[in-house]
């Protein structure tokens, strides 16, 4: 008598069952997809600030402001909007009119209002709401706009992604 070798039905239904279990325990780990999505917006948040900075800065050096500080007698303003060396600076009447829907869709606030070289913070909207630089900076998933240092720089933009 030949002997049959391979699995029975009720071995390969346990086998699928017991691998459909580790498939839903162990895929989370690997795709952190909202994450993943969170760093994606903040990247095109950061280039939706580069894109109105660099707009605002040709309508700066068409008006001769591009050299301009905002510590100057009178602030230099391109279309409405408050800026520094040409650039947009970092508070409500800068970047954030520069870039449109900036406090509808996120949380904001500015470090160091006023002075030169002062940081706008961007994170997306919790609740309750994240209003200081410092609640925004300990979500460690944020995008900063920190004005240019001189005429010859421009500002930096720059994404924190690792708590999303």
């Amino acid at each position: 008598m030949k002997r049959q070798g391979g699995f029975t039905l009720i071995e390969l239904v346990v086998v699928i069952v017991i691998l459909g279990i580790l498939a839903v325990t162990a895929a989370p780990k690997f795709l952190n997809l909202q994450g993943d999505a969170r760093g994606s917006s903040l990247q095109g948040l950061k280039g939706a600030m580069n894109g109105a900075s660099g707009i605002v800065y040709g309508k700066s050096a068409i008006e001769g402001e591009e050299g301009v500080s905002k510590g100057a007698t009178t602030t230099p303003v391109a279309s409405g909007i408050n800026t520094h060396f040409g650039y947009p600076s970092a508070e409500t009447n800068g970047i954030q009119l520069a870039v449109e829907g900036l406090p509808a869709d996120w949380d904001t606030a500015v470090s160091g209002a006023g002075t030169a070289g002062s940081s706008y913070y961007v994170t997306f909207n919790a609740t309750p709401a994240l209003t200081t630089a410092a609640t925004i900076e300990a979500t460690n998933c944020y995008v900063s706009y920190t004005e240019a240092a001189d005429a010859d720089n421009a500002p930096t933009i720059t994404v924190v992604a690792t708590g999303c």
